[in-house]
């Protein structure tokens, strides 16, 4: 079957068939997150890509697969914190263990979840980085009433915005492109003004941070989603004089039973203008480096780039 690996670069290539426990499915729907076009270009290899992916099964049932792997044993996974579970062989598939961008994928069975009607498969890829985001606004916890910004308008800053809207709240959002401005348009939200009680830094970098610490008002609180490899660049005179708390957030997990894919499953089911914003190019498998090269290039239009392996009909 095909999938995509880095082999000095994104290539589509021959694999075999994947075997053991699990479901299969055949995928049909794979996004590129821009943690995979990061590991492109520090050189990441030894495993077929692709942690955002949805397919279906020999039944004919549609699936998105959760791609947290845990052993639901340890006190996190039992508070329902899947994603900071400390025992051996906790990790995610796609992220150095093969993933989604295949033909063909088996998983476990605990990590899949059933559409709701309305969730497009080709579209459901989009429950994983919904979910980062989903869970980003929840560590917010944001109250009736406070102001509340989006920094950074790829994927997850815009799935954020959806997230808030859901939750009841306003939200506005900093987009650096005219096409990810249209796509914040689309979904209702505002552009900013002022001072916000709580900033979502979605944008995960040094100038963003700085940007999110002066957005917020003094006793605000400021929620990361990046992922830095060294320390994360707090400003500190700023942040100091306005006591501002910083809050980290990281994948996704379970709330009172609760499995927070689901609730994002449900939300784009409902608002089907958040995947026809979102999803800007689709291509082949066999054109995945096509693929990866619009998704690493920002100016190229794209906000989601998905892969797509097989054809569902």
């Amino acid at each position: 079957m095909r999938a995509v690996m880095n082999n000095g670069g994104i290539q589509t290539v021959d694999v075999p068939e994947p075997t053991g426990d699990g479901v299969c499915l055949s995928v049909v729907s794979a996004g590129i997150c821009g943690t995979d076009v990061s590991f492109v270009t520090a050189g990441v290899s030894g495993f077929v890509y692709g942690h955002e992916f949805a397919g279906i099964d020999a039944e004919g049932r549609e699936w998105f697969v959760e791609p947290t792997i845990y052993g639901g044993e340890c006190e996190q996974c039992r508070l329902g914190h899947t994603q900071r579970c400390i025992e051996e062989g906790h990790g995610n598939l796609g992220v150095f263990s093969d993933g989604g961008m295949a033909e063909r994928v088996r998983v476990p069975e605990y990590t899949l979840l059933p559409l709701p009607d309305g969730l497009d498969v080709r579209d459901a890829c989009l429950i994983e980085p919904g979910a980062v985001a989903w869970h980003a606004v929840r560590r917010a916890q944001v109250r009736p009433g406070e102001r509340l910004l989006v920094l950074g308008s790829g994927p997850i800053g815009l799935l954020a915005a959806a997230a808030a809207q859901a939750a009841g709240h306003d939200v506005d959002v900093a987009a650096r492109h005219p096409h990810q401005q249209r796509a914040a348009e689309e979904l209702n939200c505002g552009e900013p003004d002022g001072e916000y009680d709580v900033v979502i830094d979605a944008a995960g970098s040094e100038s963003s941070l700085r940007s999110a610490a002066a957005a917020a008002r003094r006793g605000g609180r400021v929620v990361s989603t990046g992922v830095y490899q060294g320390n994360a660049p707090i400003p500190g005179i700023l942040s100091l004089t306005k006591e501002l708390t910083f809050v980290h957030s990281i994948a996704y997990g379970r709330h009172a039973g609760v499995r927070e894919v689901a609730e994002v499953a449900r939300m784009l089911a409902t608002r089907p203008e958040i995947p026809a914003a979102l999803i800007t190019h689709r291509f082949p498998i066999d054109a995945a480096a096509e693929a990866f090269r619009v998704a690493a290039d920002r100016t190229s239009g794209a906000i989601k780039v998905v892969i797509e392996p097989t054809d569902p009909r």
